[in-house]
């Protein structure tokens, strides 16, 4: 059996490896420094032995004891959830993400010129994604990466945008082993509160190996075809199914994004519920 070498969480302090030219200027240096010591305090988490705070309340102290195995490794993320920023600059963006009074930031940001920067290391928790569900999964903020798009939400997203995402995405899935099904938008995951990423070119990722899409030719589904079943198992939360149904649409079929599945869209649904089951 291969034993993985234990990771020290001095990884976690790692510099991220997307940067604009600006970001490490003295421009940004005093929240760079808060976001050095944050990190320095998990790090110190981490470090304890035995963990602090972990003990069985009640059990009394003889009867309990910790014991490192060697066997363990940082928590990786296993999804990618796409935003757009609904700003006017990835500065902007930049400086949401650095007041503390927004409690929002997202591990990467990929402006309209192409250029990424990073915010948060991808061992940790970004405030991205807040309440949603995909599947089982109820907390994506821990167990995802959020990248933001710099655009405002209604306006096309630029080729060099698309290009810088697509290598980014491409460096992420192969390093953390990500489905090509667990690539999603922030819609997807949050169908009664969330657009984005709107008007997103999702067919542009899926050609590139990111997402799921559907084939060019569909079949009418059977009689006994359940649409609820179909998007429950794709990952929609379907207690209420209208914004269910205008998520998918907007994800999948971007024109009449309404509560309504007509046949065509029953198609599209019936040929993405067979790659997922």
């Amino acid at each position: 059996m291969k034993i993985n070498k234990i990771l020290n969480y001095s990884v976690l302090l790692s510099v991220p490896i997307f940067i604009l030219s600006s970001c490490s200027s003295n421009k940004y240096a005093a929240t760079n420094k808060v976001y050095k010591e944050q990190a320095k305090s998990f790090g110190q988490i981490l470090e304890a032995f035995p963990p602090a705070n972990q003990q069985v309340e009640l059990l009394p102290a003889d009867q309990q004891s910790f014991i490192g195995s060697v066997n363990f490794g940082i928590r990786k993320p296993g999804f990618i959830i796409l935003h757009h920023t609904a700003q006017k600059s990835t500065d902007q963006t930049i400086r949401t993400f650095i007041l503390k009074s927004t409690q929002t930031s997202a591990h990467y940001i990929v402006g309209r010129d192409g250029k990424v920067v990073q915010m948060v290391n991808d061992y940790l928790r970004a405030n991205h994604a807040g309440v949603g569900k995909w599947g089982n999964e109820t907390d994506l903020n821990s167990c995802s990466l959020g990248i933001e798009l710099d655009n405002n939400g209604d306006e096309p997203y630029s080729d060099a945008q698309i290009s810088s995402l697509i290598s980014l995405l491409k460096t992420l899935k192969k390093k953390y082993n990500i489905p090509t099904a667990n690539i999603i938008g922030h819609s997807d995951i949050a169908p009664k509160r969330k657009i984005d990423p709107n008007k997103f070119p999702w067919k542009t990722l899926a050609d590139a190996g990111f997402g799921l899409w559907y084939d060019s030719v569909l079949q009418v589904p059977p009689p006994n075809f359940d649409p609820v079943t179909a998007l429950r198992i794709i990952g929609y939360d379907v207690s209420n199914m209208p914004a269910a149904i205008i998520a998918f649409k907007r994800h999948f079929v971007q024109t009449d994004i309404s509560g309504v599945l007509r046949q065509g869209d029953l198609m599209i649904l019936f040929n993405l519920y067979q790659k997922y089951i």
